[in-house]
């Protein structure tokens, strides 16, 4: 009978330990959950873009969370939600390097098209160049975005040099030609922000 009640008490024990040992995993899981909700927006804007900095380096999802001191899980949304691989694989392959990959593309599908008696590819190729054309299209339109800022930045520079000994050169000329400059290049962009 002693015997028996020294195994229940053990098992009581056994049981109120195994209890603690669940509730001390929720606090701790609920503490990590709500120390990321409880972040300001602009201590959580600081640390995404830390975390984001730190991702586009080539540092792992892991590593970011431990540094930046949110979840994996938060950051894997992050990194989901706001294109950061496709941003780290932009990093690492230029603009013509893109349009020659897509190029090569074409090429492949209208090699396979011709040697292949597939209506299934035929009909489906002018679909498939028709975007891949547009892909190029849009790079090309964000090419000449980028390359009218560069040349208006190196203009305002010689502007601003050029006023020193111009006389005709104004602060109020330099304002106006900035002003179109700008109205632009947000023209350009497609935006509708300055109209």
């Amino acid at each position: 009978m002693v015997a028996h009640f020294y195994a229940m008490v053990a098992h009581f024990y056994a049981t109120v330990a195994h209890f603690l040992f669940t509730l001390i995993f929720f606090y701790e899981l609920c503490f990590v959950l709500t120390n990321d909700l409880l972040m300001t927006k602009t201590e959580t804007e600081k640390k995404k873009n830390l975390a984001r900095a730190l991702y586009l380096s080539g540092m792992e999802q892991t590593e970011i969370s431990e540094k930046v001191g949110v979840s994996r899980v938060t950051i894997s949304k992050w990194s989901t939600t706001d294109g950061w691989k496709e941003a780290r694989a932009a990093k690492n392959i230029t603009r013509p390097e893109l349009v020659n990959k897509l190029l090569l593309t074409i090429d492949k599908l209208i090699e396979q098209v011709n040697s292949s008696e597939d209506p299934n590819l035929i009909a489906g190729l002018g679909d498939k160049l028709a975007k891949l054309s547009s892909v190029i299209e849009k790079l090309d339109k964000k090419a000449n975005v980028v390359d009218a800022i560069d040349v208006f930045m190196a203009f305002s520079k010689w502007l601003e040099y050029r006023s020193q000994t111009d006389p005709d050169l104004s602060p109020e000329l330099i304002k106006a030609i900035n002003k179109y400059q700008d109205k632009y290049i947000i023209e350009s962009m497609g935006s509708t922000l300055g109209k």
